[in-house]
């Protein structure tokens, strides 16, 4: 057996609304297996993971597993539990899995995860563990699980990062990693996003953290403005040290000048011997030392937070209890056994380490690791109270005095840290600051949170949630509106419609769509940009307003969505296109995909359904908030019962859009003052203009003030590049649209036979990644409404051979009837234009599915400068009849 694939969703998928891994198995031999016909095999899988005897399974109960495989289950279902199990086994626990098999010998296992990298790992030993079952070999799990463990660490967010995302998303703010295997997050979106790493946020100034680092410099802050100090010099030589260990007095402290989290930190030296072996720590971080006067009391730490304390904490030292049987060494074992300790920041705490500063630290005391210590006796491991060294932490939040508290705000505001730990050594901090002796001795940029979160005792504090309130105030926006369009036709020109819309109103907009990203109008990158890539962009320009995402089916199967929940989300249609591709192989596999769009909505958001397709509307039991239905007949019976219930649709009634509510209706206009519906006459661009105005509506703009500014969109290059653009060169209408399968090419042949013209000339081609039926289909139907065929191919022939769609597209139109003589092959784009331009005559018609607009646009420009020195750009306002062209000079022909 082997995995073929590893494919990773980090964000709503088809699958779950969760993270998931994709993992695609080949079974080879053993595809035809069942657990059942090995009666040792429940027993060795047991004995291999012992925790699988707690999994429930589809029986719901512990043992449901178990009870399956002693049953009869297949491989593939014991590999996804196998691997569950390893995930809890590394602290990794998930639950959701789901095993799809298929015929012959390949199966697809869908599972839960939280780290990519732990998941690489755990995939892998899950095969091997069933493979060693299988053939009855032994198979250790535990190196896999400790390189799991090992990844996690390392990939996963660290606890204080964590306690951040954590409370964003109990105030559902989205976060998204800016790069992987580090702390920097992007919380919110468009113009509400705020940064952080760690606990660093965007307000955290550079030079702030620069002088919160060197500790000489933050002490002369300090001290320039009165706050108590201890006072010292900085050594650049043992020599140094030790004469200011003697003008100073002991007992003194000694720390590297740039140092964190107590590396190379002595405290307490009461002798020169004790600063010469300091100083040699100390220099191993930094090359100029501190030595100060050593403050005597017991260590805090309080965070402050935009000019509050928000949680304070007693820190103690690495520290062992003697019980007059163990040995030091013994003791710090069983410590560090604990399930409380970890390595680094995995756990909250860390596991107290054993090296040359813990011997001296020892040695002080009088004893060393092989001393067994006395029943009761506290002998300490570190001087000093960092947890990073294996200290301990005391919740006092509530104990600390209001002079304490000042103390440590004007700590922060002097060095100039909107969050800030300060590090204060006092006899009591419950008690006034000039009571006591005592002081600052550190204020820490990027403070650690995990003594805050996991106290050893008192009170847990949520100093996440401070930090996220801190950044994002309660009931101020955190987030940008959100459009999500998805739909097999017409999904593009309805994104670019409520991006228009929406612009007029005066917001910062961005959309991507088809054709490329757009940010306030303005294009300012080519491609198709549909998926979580394009909408990842959108959401984190720092001056957008509100997003319009244009959300395709290829981006949902192949990486899920690229945002989390939408405020508006508009299913168009649902057509038979892209049928047996990424294991889509029917209306309802189509229909699975789309529902993801309805399903990923805020509660108090719209969806917004055609009700004249009866594939969208089988989503309406799969919507969570409201709908808004829309349709082009006043007696759609979807329309009215729902109407009956109070809710909301757009509809035609004689001509005029009605938007209504229960029985209330409010007319919008007449279909024919919409420019982009060819004066009512262009079926799916009066569709497309229904949804629009329902999304709108449903955002919460009123549609009538929406059909004020969408009377004056245009299917023009300007406004809709690419789709249902209508020129007029020398005579010949030119009309050049996206129309890309049978749906499409009907509907823009619905729309031509209301065209005056002699005969029509059309360019057609399907891509080939769509099936032989598709394409036979789309053959038929151009053979239908156009007169005369020039058949080309993409240029992206997407698998297919050289001349295998054409093939296809010629067959579909000789069986619907049409002659061979009418039928041409051109190899690419330009050449069919060309030649569709110079067979036209006047009053013929030519239409032109591209599968690049710029080349085919080229092709009309150098067409037209053949011709003559103008072209008409057809107006959609006027009658297609009997329209009166206004004329464009080249100059204003945008190519």
């Amino acid at each position: 057996m082997k995995i073929l694939e590893l494919h990773f969703f980090p964000g709503r998928n088809i699958y779950s609304h969760h993270p998931v891994m994709k993992m695609l198995v080949d079974l080879d031999s053993a595809k035809d297996f069942c657990t059942s016909s090995d009666p040792a095999f429940a027993k060795r899988l047991l004995q291999a993971l012992p925790g699988l005897g707690e999994h429930k399974c589809s029986r719901r109960r512990p043992g449901g597993f178990v009870e399956r495989v002693v049953e009869g289950t297949y491989l593939g279902h014991v590999i996804e539990h196998v691997f569950l199990e390893l995930q809890e086994q590394a602290g990794l626990g998930t639950k959701y899995g789901k095993t799809f098999t298929g015929e012959g010998r390949f199966v697809k296992i869908i599972s839960e995860y939280r780290c990519e990298q732990a998941a690489r790992i755990l995939a892998a030993a899950a095969l091997d563990l069933v493979q060693a079952v299988l053939k009855g070999r032994l198979y250790q799990a535990k190196n896999a699980i400790a390189a799991a463990k090992e990844a996690a660490a390392r990939y996963l967010p660290g606890p204080s990062t964590a306690a951040i995302l954590a409370a964003a998303a109990r105030r559902g703010i989205p976060y998204q990693q800016l790069a992987p295997c580090t702390s920097l997050y992007r919380l919110g979106t468009g113009k509400y996003q705020k940064r952080i790493e760690a606990s660093l946020s965007e307000r955290t100034g550079c030079i702030a953290v620069d002088i919160a680092c060197n500790k000489s410099i933050t002490k002369k802050v300090l001290d320039q403005h009165g706050l108590p100090v201890p006072y010292g010099e900085v050594a650049y030589s043992v020599k140094e040290a030790m004469a200011i260990a003697a003008k100073i007095g002991f007992p003194v402290a000694m720390k590297p000048d740039n140092g964190n989290q107590g590396k190379g930190v002595s405290l307490n030296l009461k002798n020169m011997a004790e600063v010469k072996e300091a100083f040699k720590l100390a220099a191993t971080f930094s090359n100029a030392v501190i030595v100060e006067t050593y403050l005597v009391g017991r260590h805090y730490r309080l965070l402050i937070v935009n000019g509050k304390l928000v949680a304070a904490a007693e820190r103690i030292p690495a520290h062992v209890i003697g019980n007059g049987k163990n040995t030091v060494l013994e003791l710090v074992e069983q410590e560090n056994s604990k399930s409380l300790r970890g390595n680094g920041h995995e756990k909250p705490l860390t596991k107290i380490p054993l090296d040359d500063l813990t011997k001296a630290v020892l040695q002080r005391q009088g004893v060393s690791l092989t001393t067994v210590i006395a029943a009761g006796r506290r002998v300490f491991l570190r001087d000093n109270a960092n947890l990073s060294t294996g200290g301990t932490a005391y919740d006092v939040t509530d104990a600390v005095h209001p002079t304490q508290v000042e103390l440590a705000v004007n700590a922060a505001k002097y060095v100039g840290l909107d969050i800030a730990g300060v590090d204060i050594v006092m006899q009591n901090i419950a008690l006034p600051v000039s009571e006591q002796e005592g002081g600052i001795i550190e204020v820490n940029a990027a403070p650690g949170l995990r003594m805050h979160l996991h106290p050893a005792g008192g009170e847990s504090r949520d100093v996440g949630r401070a930090i996220i309130d801190s950044l994002f105030p309660p009931h101020q926006p955190v987030r940008v509106p959100v459009f999500s369009i998805t739909g097999t036709n017409g999904k593009t020109t309805i994104t670019r419609m409520l991006e228009y819309v929406m612009r007029r109103l005066g917001f910062f907009t961005g959309m991507c769509c088809t054709d490329g990203l757009y940010y306030n109008g303005e294009k300012v990158k080519d491609g198709d940009l549909t998926g979580p890539g394009g909408a990842g962009a959108v959401l984190a320009h720092p001056e957008v307003e509100v997003a319009v995402l244009e959300t395709a089916r290829g981006g949902i199967v192949k990486r899920g969505l690229g945002y989390d929940l939408a405020d508006v989300a508009v299913i168009c249609n649902v057509r038979e296109d892209h049928l047996g591709q990424d294991g889509i192989d029917s209306i309802e596999d189509l229909l699975h995909v789309k529902s993801l769009v309805a399903e990923a909505v805020y509660r108090e958001g719209t969806v917004v359904l055609n009700a004249d397709e009866p594939h969208v509307n089988r989503l309406a039991e799969r919507v969570w908030c409201n709908i808004i239905y829309t349709s082009r007949k006043e007696d759609n019976i979807i329309v009215r019962r729902h109407l009956g219930q109070g809710g909301r649709a757009l509809f035609i009634r004689r001509g005029a859009i009605l938007a209504a509510q229960g029985s209330r209706a409010m007319l919008i206009g007449r279909v024919r003052d919409f420019a982009a519906t060819f004066n009512g006459y262009a079926i799916h661009q009066t569709e497309n203009l229904l949804a629009a105005l329902a999304a709108c509506w449903g955002y919460g703009l009123s549609s009538r003030q929406a059909g004020l500014y969408l009377r004056k969109f245009t299917s023009s290059p300007q406004d809709n590049p690419g789709r249902a653009n209508l020129f007029q060169i020398a005579g010949v209408k030119i009309l050049v649209d996206y129309g890309h399968n049978p749906d499409g090419f009907a509907k823009m042949g619905e729309l031509i036979k209301k065209m005056k013209k002699k005969r029509t000339l059309a360019v057609v081609g399907v891509p080939g990644d769509r099936s032989d039926k598709l394409i036979v289909e789309a053959g038929k139907v151009a053979a239908q409404y156009f007169d005369q065929l020039l058949i080309k191919e993409d240029e992206d022939l997407r698998g297919r051979k050289a001349g295998e769609v054409a093939a296809l597209l010629k067959e579909g139109a000789l069986s619907a009837g049409k002659d061979a003589a009418q039928i041409a092959f051109f190899p690419r784009d330009r050449d069919a234009v060309r030649a569709a331009l110079k067979m036209a005559a006047v009053n013929d018609l030519v239409i032109i599915f591209y599968e690049k607009l710029e080349p085919v646009l080229a092709e009309i420009a150098a067409w037209q400068i053949e011709k003559e020195n103008t072209v008409e750009l057809m107006p959609p306002q006027e009658t297609v009849e009997s329209f009166n062209p206004g004329i464009l000079t080249k100059k204003e022909f945008s190519i």
